[in-house]
């Protein structure tokens, strides 16, 4: 899936280039550059007071369309608990532009920050932890948006660290306990809700997708 929708991307880009001429922006230093690296993601919800938050781990590349901005393509899946009898998990797949501030971004010093903004597609499941059959689950819409900054070990290779709020579209699901009996119940009606993702990754440039000329 991943190859397909980096080639997907490569393809568009040089089918804009071939009919509109080059952008000036695709010739800078830094445009073309593709990254690959994996992540962990520590997700704090707010809706279910007995939720623990929650663990994730996933993997993101990385297209660079100037020296200014990236773009992040990514997939979580986090996992938590909730009352210790039921178990969450969430799988997020979305897309980030990242903007790196300031007049000269080369990636040479230590640290690089940056602001992202972007959107994700989300599936929720929430099951007993002893009989999996008994679930509900749900499919929402998110944006989120925040603040990071990549530890460049190298020119080539970061850690990257980030705090983002995540906020979702689609019908919560409702998780309650009456006299020992937990209930899961999927609200009629759509309504915001969000969490506080706190992300690490490790990332390498692999090399350019295009040339700048």
């Amino acid at each position: 899936m991943k190859n397909s929708i980096i080639l997907s991307a490569a393809l568009c880009c040089s089918l804009f280039i071939a009919n509109a001429g080059t952008p000036a922006f695709l010739k800078e230093p830094g445009s073309g550059t593709f990254s690959l690296g994996t992540r962990n993601t520590y997700s704090m919800f707010n809706d279910i007071p007995e939720e623990t938050h929650g663990l994730g781990v996933g993997g993101q590349y990385r297209i660079q369309f100037s020296d200014h901005f990236n773009t992040e393509w990514y997939f979580d899946y986090i996992t938590s608990s909730i009352f210790n009898r039921a178990i969450r998990n969430d799988y997020h797949i979305g897309w980030s532009v990242m903007y790196y501030p300031g007049k000269r971004v080369d990636f040479s010093g230590l640290l690089q920050p940056y602001f992202i903004l972007g959107h994700c597609f989300d599936y929720t499941k929430v099951f007993y932890k002893n009989d999996r059959s008994y679930y509900s689950d749900r499919a929402s819409l998110a944006t989120q948006g925040g603040l990071g900054t990549h530890i460049n070990i190298t020119r080539s290779l970061d850690i990257s660290t980030s705090v983002q709020y995540m906020m979702h579209f689609g019908k919560e699901i409702e998780v309650s306990e009456e006299e020992g009996v937990l209930h899961l119940e999927r609200n009629k009606y759509s309504s915001p809700d969000g969490h506080l993702l706190a992300t690490v990754s490790v990332n390498f440039k692999f090399g350019k997708l295009w040339n700048k000329s």
